[in-house]
């Protein structure tokens, strides 16, 4: 990344992260055609370091290291993977469920990762979690990833009451959310009580205009991940690039955050303002100096971010 001054109006926690992160050179992802490049992608992806797997886990999900205890188990549904965590001291008659997915360009932070995700969510938040693990790169591009959330989605509602239902997700994870509510809606099911959009990536044409202001915070270029994952198909199909698709006034209350370091700020601000447009409660939270992930879950400014996505939460259901 290019050395760009640090700002002091940030936490010292964060001017630590930013300062750490400067020193990483940018590394562009392999070409489309790369096997071995993706294969060993893959297996850095699937590495079940107790370190490693937290360090994704925080950085993919915008979650923050935690006490509280949650359990965890695996589950299946239709051949859809998923981990159901439940944090300790929460009654077995509260319903209400968060359907995270974790974010990762659609290539990192399925299994191990992806349970110690749906953990601390679920600690975070202070709520069931059925955290995805869903199908990735290189192997399984679009839709496969998309229809193992639907596949859990609809199981979901076999159980519990839409209004008693969140989904979330961060950068890719918050692509797929948005794409389950869109999809989700045209196939007439339910939709949830609420939706969390940390960091969306949702144009997949790259147009915003912070993909070029904020470039110098990008760990690299992720064309060719794109690429890959569009799998032959339009980059403005609203299931890949949920910014074009069409929001009606029955789309859930929506919170949508970033940072004003965030190659994907524009991608934030300007579904924030679709979605007020079609009259859908949409709230905006954007942190100064934050890359995209924020702090890595280390920050004050990584805290606020979880206890303000509680707070929606808890004001949503509480309303419902």
């Amino acid at each position: 990344m290019k050395d760009f001054p640090i700002p002091t109006t940030i936490s010292p926690e964060a001017q630590s992260i930013l300062a750490m992160v400067g020193q990483l050179p940018q590394q562009p992802d392999p070409t489309p055609d790369d096997v071995e490049g993706w294969r060993a992608l893959a297996e850095a992806a699937a590495s079940e370091d107790p370190a490693t797997v937290e360090a994704l886990a925080l950085a993919t999900t915008g979650a923050v290291a935690t006490d509280v205890i949650a359990t965890v188990e695996p589950a299946e549904v239709d051949g859809a993977k998923f981990y159901i965590a439940q944090p300790e001291g929460l009654g077995d008659d509260d319903e209400r469920v968060l359907l995270y997915v974790h974010g990762g360009s659609f290539t990192w932070g399925g299994g191990a990762t992806a349970r110690r995700s749906t953990q601390l969510i679920a600690a975070n938040l202070g709520v069931r979690t059925w955290g995805m693990d869903y199908r990735q790169l290189p192997q399984d591009p679009y839709p496969a990833g998309l229809d193992d959330c639907i596949a859990v989605y609809r199981h979901l509602l076999r159980t519990h009451k839409p209004q008693n239902i969140a989904i979330g997700g961060q950068s890719a994870g918050a692509n797929l959310t948005a794409a389950l509510l869109l999809r989700a809606r045209d196939e007439g099911l339910p939709l949830p009580a609420a939706a969390v959009l940390i960091s969306p990536c949702v144009d997949f044409t790259m147009a915003g205009d912070t993909q070029t202001t904020n470039s110098f915070a990008l760990p690299g270029p992720f064309d060719n991940t794109l690429e890959l994952y569009r799998n032959g198909h339009e980059l403005t199909e609203p299931y890949i690039s949920p910014l074009f698709g069409t929001f009606t006034e029955d789309f859930p209350p929506t919170i949508l955050t970033a940072g004003t370091r965030d190659f994907l700020l524009s991608d934030t601000v300007r579904l924030h303002r679709k979605l007020l447009r079609a009259g859908v409660r949409a709230e905006l939270h954007v942190w100064e100096g934050a890359l995209h992930g924020m702090f890595m879950g280390q920050a004050p400014e990584d805290r606020e971010q979880i206890e303000q996505v509680r707070g929606f939460l808890e004001d949503v259901w509480t309303s419902a």
